[in-house]
């Protein structure tokens, strides 16, 4: 891998297989009474948040907590950033502290390639989300959400093209959707066959360009579909009319359990969060069997430990699985301290 996590686009298929099988492994901690690791202790991670996050922040401060690194939270609200300090001086000051990883999520596309590219600090730098831009390890914790459901296994561990030739339609608000645009590269990357489904006035110029399908016909798609990810709409980033109105919006792209009854039975119903009930997605959907929308926030720690373990500590998977090759797992009362 890399010294950085910026776009989904830094990974080769190695590098997110090595990712993946990592994370198979690391998942069993979340079973376990005691959820620690000591492979990354003495290291410090900063999650530098400049926009508001529920799960993106507590998932990667509890993957750095399993890990036992030291963990800096650090919020644009109340600090200095709010009297007019430059992302530089911040940065400047998070090297002078010796930080080794920063997770870093920003309003403005390309903020963690500035941050990694400037020179201001040594660290390893992980894009947590930068504008319409990406998000790759959300690309990631879904991967490795539809590997669990649709992937071929052998023995119960992680197979390389575990994901060859999976139909993954990508439902909403594509055009702000920094999701959309690390899932797409990724799951390409994978083998998947990626279908993003929009009205006209959501797709980005230049989608053509991407390695995907498009499509404004959701009810076309979803029979064909191993899985759905339903995307929120952005209001936030939006300044005109996109859409008539929310209901028609819901009656041409929203999932209800109409929709839901013409998947296949294997068929799985994804949402990177936050949802909005009633809007991209019916209440009944969301907490129905088919839905993995929980699963994904668990999946989340688990992969994003091991793009810290991998960035930080090594380049072999966590936890031995006892097959040959692997390295050699912690003793028990390591992991228990």
């Amino acid at each position: 891998m890399k010294k950085h996590l910026l776009s989904a686009a830094d990974l080769s298929r190695d590098d997110a297989e090595l990712i993946l099988r990592t994370a198979e492994e690391l998942r069993s901690l979340a079973d376990r009474p005691i959820k620690k690791l000591p492979a990354l202790r003495g290291r410090t991670v900063v999650n530098l948040f400049f926009e508001d996050s529920t799960r993106t922040r507590i998932s990667f401060e509890a993957a750095a907590k399993r890990l036992s690194a030291d963990v800096i939270n650090f919020s644009a609200k109340g600090s200095s950033l709010s009297k007019g300090e430059s992302l530089k001086d911040t940065a400047l000051t998070l090297e002078a502290m010796g930080c080794d990883a920063v997770v870093i999520r920003h309003g403005a596309s390309g903020a963690p390639h500035r941050l990694a590219n400037s020179g201001w600090v040594r660290a390893s730098v992980v894009n947590a989300g930068d504008g319409t831009h990406e998000h790759p390890t959300q690309g990631l914790l879904d991967a490795f959400t539809l590997y669990r459901h649709l992937g071929k296994r052998h023995a119960g561990a992680w197979q390389d093209g575990a994901l060859e030739g999976r139909r993954i339609a990508i439902v909403g608000d594509v055009l702000h959707s920094r999701v959309a645009r690390s899932n797409a590269l990724l799951l390409h990357t994978l083998g998947a066959e990626v279908t993003l489904v929009a009205p006209p006035t959501l797709l980005p110029v230049g989608v053509e360009t991407w390695p995907v399908e498009t499509s404004y016909d959701l009810d076309g798609v979803l029979p064909k579909a191993d899985a759905v990810m339903m995307l929120r709409v952005q209001r936030e980033r939006m300044s005109g009319g996109f859409f008539p109105t929310a209901r028609e919006y819901s009656r041409r792209y929203g999932l209800d359990g109409r929709r839901m009854a013409t998947l296949q039975d294997h068929t799985i119903v994804m949402h990177p969060g936050p949802m909005v009930r009633g809007m991209e997605i019916t209440a009944d959907v969301a907490d129905s069997d088919r839905s993995v929308i929980v699963e994904q926030v668990t999946n989340g720690v688990a992969v994003r430990m091991a793009v810290l373990y991998l960035l930080l500590g090594g380049s072999e998977p966590a936890v031995s699985t006892g097959d040959a090759g692997s390295i050699e797992p912690f003793e028990t009362t390591e992991v228990a301290r």
